[in-house]
């Protein structure tokens, strides 16, 4: 491991709103003592709770959190080098209503109470075009996000994959899902959000390379069993820089 990785790893555990917990701290621990209890005993307010998913280096986290002082936003992601970035510039403008959670996304059950989270945000996902059960729009996903969602709380997808939102858009039809917005490229004229302006390292990549933004808003209701949808969707045919570049 490099020196400058290692100091960041280092200053993770500095940082008061950085919480981290992989699985097997969390299963010695005998379970996160702020489940349920995220406002009073991190944040000092009763404020909606926003998460955003693969976070990365926690510009949206960070972003909305500068541009909704009326509500908390938590970063969640496994790569604690990448989120060093969002949880740092958070502690040097005294951000109280911005966090970071270091975990697997597929624990978020483990971490956050029933109904207790208003909104999440799904930031230039890998699309997992080979597998389902790993996609962050399905099914498997959406079953967990359920648990912690209050009711007619809302998704966001943000991506550069036309896969990956023409997925998302056909697992909303067959679930009968509201859709609040939805459009193929984001930066279309016309469109006009002071959220646009918050741009992820992933997102300037693939604008730099002609590529359209998309997006779609939609609520994720309480259903018995979600379904998966049963088409062909063409994959992508390009591939993400490596991580080096970006």
């Amino acid at each position: 491991m490099g020196k400058k990785k290692l100091q960041k790893f280092n200053d993770m555990t500095t940082f008061s709103n950085v919480f981290q917990y992989p699985y097997a701290k969390l299963r010695d621990a005998g379970g996160f003592p702020l489940k349920g209890s995220w406002n009073e005993a991190c944040f000092g307010n009763h404020q909606p709770i926003v998460l955003e998913l693969g976070c990365g280096k926690g510009e949206y986290t960070v972003g909305l959190g500068r541009l909704f002082p009326d509500r908390n936003f938590i970063g969640i992601d496994i790569k604690g080098a990448r989120m060093w970035t969002g949880a740092k510039e958070a502690t040097e403008k005294e951000m109280k209503n911005v966090a970071f959670l270091r975990t697997d996304i597929g624990l978020i059950t483990d971490f956050f109470g029933k109904g207790e989270v208003s909104e999440i945000w799904i930031t230039f996902p890998d699309p997992q075009m080979k597998k389902v059960n790993k996609r962050l729009t399905g099914t498997r996903f959406l079953n967990l996000y359920n648990q912690i969602l209050a009711k007619n709380g809302i998704i966001h997808l943000k991506t550069d994959s036309n896969f990956m939102f023409s997925y998302t858009k056909e697992l909303i039809k067959v679930n009968d899902f509201k859709i609040n917005v939805c459009t193929e490229n984001l930066y279309s004229k016309g469109i006009s959000d002071k959220i646009l302006g918050i741009k992820t390292c992933y997102e300037r990549q693939w604008i730099d390379r002609g590529l359209n933004i998309k997006y779609i808003q939609f609520i994720s209701s309480q259903r018995k069993k979600l379904v998966e949808p049963d088409v062909e969707i063409e994959p992508d045919t390009y591939r993400s820089y490596n991580r080096f570049y970006v």
